[in-house]
This record gives C-alpha cells, sequence and structure tokens, in this order.
C-alpha cells in the first residue's frame, strides 16, 4: 500500500513473509513531521501483521539514503510546544524500531544525515553500499543529535559517537561506518546491496518468529527508559531550534542546497 504524503511517500509491500517499508521524499528523503508520523505507524503495524516475519526499512532512488529533518519545516517551528511536536517525530520511529517485535534490516543505498543515521542505527541489522557516507550535522545548526543519539552511541560507542557528533561539517566513510559497527556489510554496487539485503531477509523469513522476537528482545535490553529519553531529548531540540543562531543557520544550509 502506498500512502501520499507530505509531498511524498510512505510504501509498504509484503512478499514471502517480508515486509518492505519504503519512504520518499523530493529533497533527499528529508523527513516532515507527517513523514516521521506515519512511517511510525508503518513500523508499528508491520511488526504486528502476521503476515510479515521480517522488515526491511528502505528508501527510494540512488543519492540520499535519509537528509535527516526537514529544513523546511524547521525554519517555521515558532515555539518550543511546536518544536517539541516535531522531533517527537523522530522519538517515535527509533521506538517503533526499537519496540518491533520483528527484527528490521536497514537497506542503506546513499548518504546519511542527521536523523537519517539515527533509522541506520536503530536498525537491528544494516547493510550499506560503498557510497553511504554518514554525518551528524546537527552541531552546525545549534541543535545537537539528541533525539536519535542514544540509537547511534548504543551501535558505534560513545567515542564515535562524540567524534561524529562534534566534527558536524565532516562525512565519514561507510567504510568508518562499518568499523564502528553501524553497518554491518558494505557492498561495491546497487546490485549486490540489494541481492544482500534480498538473501537476508528471505533466509530469516523461513526461522521461527518466537526466537527471533526474543533474540530482539536480548540485543534491546536495558532501552526501556528510551519511552521517555527520547521525549526529553526532543523537548531539549524544541527548544535549541528557536535561537536566531539555528534560525540562520538554517537559511544558510537552505541557501546552499538550492
Amino acid at each position: 500500500m502506498k500512502k501520499e504524503i507530505g509531498g511524498g511517500y510512505i510504501k509498504t509491500d509484503i512478499q514471502n513473509r517480508v515486509a518492505t517499508i519504503e519512504f520518499f521524499h523530493p529533497q533527499s528523503n528529508s523527513l516532515p513531521g507527517i513523514i516521521l508520523e506515519t512511517l511510525a505507524a508503518e513500523i508499528t503495524s508491520a511488526g504486528l501483521n502476521g503476515e510479515a516475519s521480517i522488515v526491511v526499512l528502505k528508501s527510494a532512488g540512488d543519492r540520499a539514503f535519509c537528509a535527516g529533518a526537514s529544513f523546511d519545516e524547521l525554519v517555521q517551528i515558532k515555539d518550543k510546544e511546536t518544536g517539541f511536536v516535531f522531533f517527537s517525530g523522530f522519538a517515535k520511529v527509533i521506538n517503533a524500531m526499537r519496540t518491533s517485535p520483528k527484527i528490521i534490516i536497514g537497506r542503506i543505498q546513499g548518504k546519511c544525515v542527521g536523523g537519517g543515521v539515527g533509522l541506520a542505527a536503530a536498525a537491528d541489522y544494516t547493510i550499506a553500499l560503498n557510497k553511504a557516507d554518514v554525518k551528524l550535522s546537527e552541531l552546525a545548526i545549534g541543535i545537537g543529535p539528541f533525539v536519535v543519539g542514544p540509537a547511534v552511541e548504543r551501535k558505534i560507542g560513545t567515542a564515535a559517537f562524540a567524534a561524529l557528533s562534534i566534527d558536524a561539517s565532516t562525512w565519514r566513510s561507510s567504510e568508518w561506518a562499518k568499523e564502528k559497527g553501524l553497518f554491518a556489510e558494505v557492498h561495491d554496487s546497487t546490485e549486490n546491496l540489494d541481492t544482500a539485503v534480498s538473501k537476508l531477509s528471505n533466509t530469516l523469513a523461513q526461522y521461527s518468529p518466537e526466537a527471533m522476537r526474543a533474540l530482539k528482545q536480548v540485543i534491546w535490553e536495558g532501552t526501556s527508559n528510551w519511552d521517555q529519553l527520547l521525549y526529553e531529548r526532543a523537548r531539549i531540540s524544541g527548544e535549541l531550534i528557536l535561537s536566531d543562531f539555528s534560525k540562520k543557520a538554517i537559511e544558510k544550509f537552505k541557501q546552499k542546497s538550492s
């Protein structure tokens, strides 16, 4: 089923017990609030769907996996509550991935920025293309990777997370991401990427759903506080984004990309 929303779409397809969720936005697969809300709902629905045993999360196109928060929407935030609501969208998606009873495979075919890095980190097994460089650019616009931080830090460790967060203007290669544990595999062509995703997802679809559910619980043990923590982090971002620094920085980024 394909849902046209927020200038883009989210599409879910179930075949051979594999639920594939694809999202798209014309601005490098950035994530407006409505897409975040719908994506969280689709992930939750796939987790509850008895026809699927495995979930694959992917984006459309061949350049960017996800550019993170929508700059168009960020500049429209005028008060703390609106900011909190927007950044809570990322909290909902990450928590939906975390609490899904099904293993989620992330297909990362292009660059990841900010929230896109968070999605890659929140997947249980992430397979990437060698062009899938990563960057946490939040500090450069006056906020920080607060909401996605717990997912990223959990995957790559505090030192690597700090380096990625502080050096907010530098791209890190897919090989760096693999070395740090963000990516489980890196492939040299889209064909090989898709072959790897298909092979793993179809193999897992034949395994015991109960065993995979139990494994998922073990993998995410100790994260139940994220139900509160990620929303606390969303409130921090929602306040910081109101600063004059953030408004000016976002406008500069928009001008560069236009």
